[in-house]
């Protein structure tokens, strides 16, 4: 471990858990705008973290963040960390604020491994990528220290960005998000006003929701995978042995968007809305979420209008609006053309299939394994309200299956253990504990 003085800074000590490009990317930044004091990265033990350990000491412990942008100029900066840890026990109780940049379904392990009661330090803890109750099964993971510690919850990652081909420390951002939302379900959180400025210090715009649930559900991916990336489809491309050579986000045949998962998409959207209004939380209007916050389209293609009474609308109309506006994007509508008068093929993304690991396991890629395991746990909290979720459910059933017979094709012994590991049941049980304290 190395050490530093201490600096008063927003976040004083932080300690980033997990080191994926988003990570990577958010400690580059945080270090570089003066927003910490000494900067830890921490990551659990497994090939990755083996060869990012020999990157940072052949670098000196230096991590890079490139961005290039259509709206910036491309800039390289980096940052120094100061201490380094393989595995997520025993850290050093010298931290003030913890970044968690790990998958949702991993902060149970995480905080298990971390015992924040011994983090005597440790005020603040941001949720970088959580889903709806991340921020309440986190509170619940904190017992005795569950009063002094402020969770954050961000709505959703606020950039795309991947590793640089052949390097585990240096992450290349091509876009931020326009808009994202914040919120901690402590009042007069001042942590909320340190995270909202350090977001917008990116250039990106930053709303502070009244409740965690509220921001949480301002993630497109809640309502966009499970439709698209959870039918027979996607799974046959994800899981096939064959090279895929579909795309996820174009119209059938290339792609897996039909009349019948933009028809599912619209159920979901609608059971999931039902349910945060039971909660007293406000829905999204999916189409103006869609639009506004994400991707436009041309105003010829879908009128303000339209957009702003997506909620008003009958479903079928509904429907026929989102088909429109993933019609209109199988191009990039603001892209210039090049010589031959063809727009940015915005659409031609393709799908990651199940790998191997390093340690030659099969595993399923985050999407859709991750938004299964969110999808899951509303469905399991809707339950419990006695909010039916008809379309959720048929979602996670037809998942369930192909993953069960993903898995006897494999040999049990041959998948990673995630796959075999279900903690639903005990979260939505932590969770919706949580919620019955604060009704």
């Amino acid at each position: 471990m190395l050490s530093s003085s201490y600096k008063p800074t927003p976040f004083g000590h932080t300690l980033i858990v997990g080191a994926g490009p988003a990570a990577v990317h958010t400690a580059v930044h945080l270090a570089h705008g003066g927003w910490c004091g000494l900067l830890g990265l921490m990551n659990r033990r497994g090939p990755h973290t083996t060869q990012l350990a020999q990157e940072l000491e052949r670098s000196k412990f230096t991590l890079v963040s490139s961005v290039q942008t259509a709206s910036t100029d491309p800039y390289r900066i980096q940052a120094s960390i100061t201490d380094w840890y393989e595995g997520c026990d025993r850290p050093d109780d010298l931290w003030d604020t913890l970044f968690l940049c790990t998958p949702s379904d991993a902060y149970n392990d995480v905080l298990l491994a971390l015992q924040p009661d011994s983090l005597t330090r440790l005020k603040t803890i941001v949720l970088l990528s959580p889903g709806m109750g991340s921020n309440l099964l986190v509170q619940s993971l904190l017992g005795a220290s569950k009063d002094r510690i402020d969770v954050i919850s961000l709505s959703t990652y606020y950039a795309a960005t991947k590793f640089e081909p052949g390097s585990f420390r240096a992450a290349w951002t091509k876009a931020y998000k326009k808009r994202i939302s914040i919120a901690s379900d402590k009042p007069d959180s001042m942590a909320v006003r340190d995270v909202k400025c350090f977001v917008e210090s990116l250039g990106v715009q930053c709303g502070v929701a009244g409740r965690s649930i509220e921001a949480e559900s301002r993630s497109v991916t809640t309502y966009v995978h499970p439709p698209l990336f959870m039918n027979d489809f996607s799974l046959d491309e994800i899981l096939g042995s064959a090279i895929s050579k579909k795309s996820m986000y174009k119209l059938y045949p290339e792609g897996p968007i039909t009349p019948d998962a933009i028809r599912t998409m619209v159920r979901l959207w609608r059971e999931i809305s039902e349910w945060l209004r039971s909660l007293g939380a406000e829905p999204v209007n999916l189409l103006r979420f869609l639009n506004d916050d994400n991707y436009p389209v041309h105003e010829a293609t879908l009128s303000r209008d339209e957009i702003d009474r997506f909620t008003e609308w009958e479903p079928v109309k509904q429907e026929y609006l989102l088909y429109v506006r993933y019609a209109s994007i199988l191009i990039d509508p603001f892209s210039v053309p090049d010589e031959n008068g063809r727009y940015f093929d915005f659409s031609a993304v393709p799908y990651k299939q199940a790998y191997q690991d390093g340690n030659g396991k099969w595993m399923i890629p985050r999407i859709p394994l991750e938004d299964y395991k969110k999808l899951k746990l509303i469905c399991g909290l809707a339950q419990k309200a006695n909010i039916a979720m008809p379309q959720a459910s048929a979602l996670i059933k037809r998942f369930e299956a192909r993953l069960d017979a993903f898995v006897r094709e494999k040999g049990a012994d041959l998948v990673h253990p995630g796959l075999l590991r279900d903690t639903t049941s005990g979260d939505v049980e932590a969770v919706w504990r949580e919620m019955r304290r604060g009704l």
